[in-house]
């Protein structure tokens, strides 16, 4: 292989490094450097070019160890048998790389991951002292983000539990099966084990720090996962159950999905075509109808045709037009579990509706005040001066909520 030089490297990892998705901040533990002591600070916010609810665009540095690997997976572009270029930094390229890009404002932490290569553990040792040595020689104080290698040793992954604000590992794909077809090498169970180690070092983390101040924190931000959407035969309803499953059984912070993109030199038994973009954003929108607003996983996949979230509408108005018996909803006298259900309310506006209608009867012209499209809730709800009538039960209503399909003007002010 030819000598590459930093750039070089950087410009191959960190494009290998984009098919990862589960890079976020939230849930840290805050640091700063005022004072002079140490370098860089963590945000309780989301990263890796995220936007904050208040407009503010927050990166990190994200790049792969290296794009070598001993695995074969068919889904990887990293994968053994491909013909992409191949590149390795050194832990102290990664160090020197992370201090220079802070220092010059234009990172605000690390998210680091790797193929795998020599062994499971020795890629492991690469990730934990590049942690180390950011936190313990540099008293780098900004976020780290490390991904777990499968198979490693327990006592490797928990010392990276002891650097990193967050740990993951992947499940890669939502069933055993797809996992055994496309990337035979890993096994779901033993990711699984990895998974429950890590949850219960860091239930074991929390409970020193209760009775100890002086004990270490462990892993503040907690653990995620990613599943790739769209290379098995998995359907949506499938993937729901599975998500689920991971937040009930490891406290998962998030799973992250990613819809399966081709790449070169493709193995013969990957689809064709890539999932449309949109089925990412449903399961996104379905992960966070049973996270906050109490929906079970059965419910969400009651909305589904076929095991498939529809494309056209968001999952909550589909459950609320298949179950139509539950609606029209008061506004006035609902509880919050109700409240939550109605299409085009958001947590804030309900907890908004909750405050106002101690003080006086909430109106139709107060919701609209507190959602996009007041047509989209009208059918939905009974408010002080409002009730639907037949409105909800109409044949056409569908169509009468479902959001209208425009084209966006490039060059609109």
């Amino acid at each position: 292989m030819a000598q590459l030089d930093t750039r070089q490297k950087l410009a191959i990892l960190a494009d290998a490094a984009k098919y990862d998705a589960s890079c976020a901040s939230s849930g840290s533990t805050r640091r700063d450097s005022r004072g002079g002591k140490g370098v860089g600070s963590t945000e309780g916010m989301g990263i890796c070019h995220a936007y904050a609810p208040d407009g503010r665009c927050i990166s990190l540095l994200k790049i792969l160890l290296t794009n070598s690997c001993i695995f074969d997976c068919h889904y990887c572009i990293n994968r053994k048998s491909s013909n992409v270029r191949r590149a390795r930094f050194t832990v102290e390229e990664v160090v020197h790389l992370t201090l220079s890009f802070y220092k010059r404002n234009y990172i605000e932490g690390l998210f680091l991951s790797s193929g795998i290569i020599r062994s499971s553990n020795y890629t492991m040792e690469q990730l934990v002292e590049v942690a180390r040595q950011l936190r313990d020689v540099h008293d780098f104080r900004g976020y780290i983000h490390l991904k777990t290698i499968p198979d490693a040793d327990p006592e490797l992954v928990h010392q990276a539990g002891l650097y990193a604000d967050r740990v993951s590992i992947n499940v890669e794909l939502p069933t055993e099966a797809g996992l055994s077809r496309l990337a035979p090498e890993k096994d779901g169970r033993r990711i699984e084990g990895a998974m429950r180690d890590m949850k219960g070092a860091i239930d074991d983390g929390r409970d020193a720090r209760r009775k100890y101040r002086s004990a270490p924190k462990f892993a503040p931000g907690g653990q995620s996962t990613q599943m790739i959407v769209g290379a098995d035969e998995a359907s949506d309803g499938d993937i729901v159950v599975r998500a689920s499953q991971l937040y009930d059984r490891f406290s998962l912070r998030r799973v992250y999905y990613s819809a399966f993109s081709p790449i070169p030199d493709a193995s013969a038994v990957l689809p064709l075509k890539r999932p449309p973009l949109l089925r990412e954003h449903r399961l996104y929108q379905s992960d966070w109808l049973i996270r906050f607003y109490g929906f079970k996983p059965k419910e969400v996949v009651a909305a589904t045709e076929d095991g498939m979230l529809p494309l056209d509408i968001d999952p909550k108005l589909a459950w609320a037009l298949k179950f139509r018996e539950q609606f029209p909803v008061d506004i006035n006298r609902a509880g919050r579990e109700q409240l939550l259900r109605i299409p085009g309310l958001g947590t804030k506006a309900v907890g908004r509706i909750l405050t106002s209608r101690r003080w006086r009867k909430i109106t139709l012209d107060d919701v609209a005040r507190l959602t996009v499209s007041i047509a989209r809730v009208r059918p939905f709800i009974v408010t002080a001066d409002w009730r639907p009538t037949l409105l909800t039960d109409r044949a056409d209503l569908r169509t009468l909520v479902a959001p209208r399909e425009q084209q966006l003007n490039l060059f609109a002010a």
